[in-house]
C-alpha cells in the first residue's frame, strides 16, 4: 500500500468509534451536503487543500484516536447538559439548538455576554445552556413551545430576563433568537401537534431524512448559500441537533438513527484532539476552518489571507465564507478527510 491510499485498519477504528456502518441501512435519504461541498471544492479559487499538512495532521489524530477513548457518554457528563432520557430533555435539545447561533462578540472575554449559573459564568454555547436550565429552575417553561406562542406570558420581558447577562454586554441577536422561537412554535401547532417528537417519529430512524425535515420545515434550520450558479447546504444546526439527540440518547429511543454516520460536521467533531471546551465549538463550522488551517491543512490567497489577519468582518453569504465553510465540511467529512490518513509504517 503507497502513502496515498487510506489506512484500512485506522478507517476501522474511526468508524468504530463513531458507530459507524454498524447497522447496514438501505435507506437512500441524503442531506446533500457533501454534494454542495464538493461543488465548492471544484470551484474554489480562494481556499486550497495542502496534501501535506492534511496527511499530518491525519497523523496528529491518528496518534490521538489511539491514546483517547470519546463516545456518547461524553455528552450527558457535562454538569450542563441534560442527564434524564426522556421527552423533557428531547424538547430542551430542540430548543438549545434552535437559538445555538452567533455568540460572536469584540468585546474582551471578561466583558463579553455571561450567563451565571451554579456560582460560575458561563460564555458562548454553555451561555445558552446555562440560561435554558436557569429558567427551568426559575419556572419559565422555556422548551415549552405552547409557551413560544403564548405573547401574552412568553413576553420580550420574560425572555431578557431569560437571557439576562452577568455583565453589560447582552445576548448577541435577541431579536433574531425570538423571531425563531416564535416561529418554530407556530410551525409545531401548524404541522406537528405542538409536538417535535412527531418530526422524529416523521423521519423514521434516519438522521438525513431528520435533517432534511428540519430545513424544509422550519426556515430557522435552512442554513443553504448560492455559489457558482448552484445551491449549497450547509445545515448546521440541523445536522447539530440530530448529532445532539444520537448523543443524548446513547444512540437508542429518541437518538436512534441508522445513518448517524451522514451527520457530516459531527464527524469532525467527535475526533477532534482538542479540549473539550472546542469538541463543542467544532461543531460550529466557523471553528472548523479556522482549526484545519491552523494544523496546516488548508492555504488562503492572499486577499482572504489579509482580510482574515486584519480581523475584518465577513459578510453572510459572500463567496469566502461559502468556501470557508465547504472546505471545512469537505475536509473534515468521513468521505474526504479519512481517505487520506497515510499508512502507519
Amino acid at each position: 500500500m503507497s502513502d496515498e491510499e487510506a489506512d484500512p485498519e485506522l478507517f476501522a477504528l474511526l468508524r468504530q468509534s463513531l458507530a459507524i456502518g454498524l447497522n447496514a441501512a438501505s435507506d437512500t435519504v441524503e442531506t446533500r451536503v457533501l454534494e454542495g461541498a464538493e461543488h465548492v471544492y471544484n470551484n474554489s479559487i480562494d481556499v486550497a487543500l495542502d496534501s501535506q499538512g492534511t496527511k499530518a495532521a491525519a497523523q496528529i489524530i491518528r496518534t490521538l484516536m489511539e491514546q483517547k477513548e470519546y463516545s456518547t457518554k461524553t455528552w450527558s457528563a457535562h454538569e450542563l447538559h441534560p442527564k434524564d432520557k426522556d421527552e423533557n430533555t428531547v424538547n430542551f435539545i430542540f430548543t438549545m439548538d434552535l437559538l445555538n447561533f452567533s455568540f460572536w462578540s469584540e468585546k474582551e472575554s471578561e466583558e463579553r455576554f455571561a450567563v451565571e449559573y451554579r456560582s460560575q459564568k458561563w460564555t458562548g454555547y454553555w451561555s445558552l445552556v446555562a440560561a435554558l436550565q436557569r429558567a427551568l429552575e426559575e419556572e419559565i417553561p422555556m422548551t415549552s413551545s405552547d409557551f413560544w406562542q403564548n405573547e401574552d406570558k412568553c413576553t420580550e420581558g420574560v425572555l431578557r430576563r431569560v437571557f439576562r447577562s452577568a455583565t453589560n454586554e447582552e445576548i448577541p441577536l435577541f431579536e433574531e433568537r425570538m423571531a425563531c422561537l416564535r416561529e418554530a412554535g407556530l410551525i409545531l401547532y401548524e404541522k406537528y401537534d405542538c409536538n417535535f417528537l412527531n418530526c422524529i417519529k416523521e423521519a423514521n430512524g434516519s438522521a438525513a431524512a431528520l435533517v432534511n425535515l428540519l430545513a424544509d420545515n422550519f426556515p430557522c434550520f435552512r442554513d443553504e448559500m448560492k455559489f457558482e450558479g448552484k445551491r449549497v447546504r450547509f445545515l448546521k444546526r440541523a445536522q447539530i441537533l440530530v448529532a445532539d439527540l444520537w448523543a443524548c440518547f446513547e444512540g437508542e429511543n429518541y437518538g436512534e438513527f441508522h445513518d448517524i454516520d451522514k451527520i457530516t460536521m459531527f464527524a469532525g467533531n467527535i475526533i477532534s484532539p482538542w479540549s473539550e471546551q472546542d469538541l463543542y465549538s467544532s461543531m460550529l463550522d466557523y471553528r472548523v476552518p479556522q482549526m484545519l488551517h491552523g494544523l496546516g491543512c488548508l492555504m488562503y490567497s492572499p486577499p482572504l489571507e489579509h482580510h482574515i489577519r486584519q480581523s475584518k468582518p465577513m459578510n453572510y453569504g459572500h463567496p469566502w465564507e461559502i468556501q470557508l465553510r465547504a472546505y471545512g465540511v469537505w475536509n473534515s467529512s468521513e468521505g474526504r478527510f479519512y481517505d487520506i490518513i497515510p499508512q502507519q509504517k
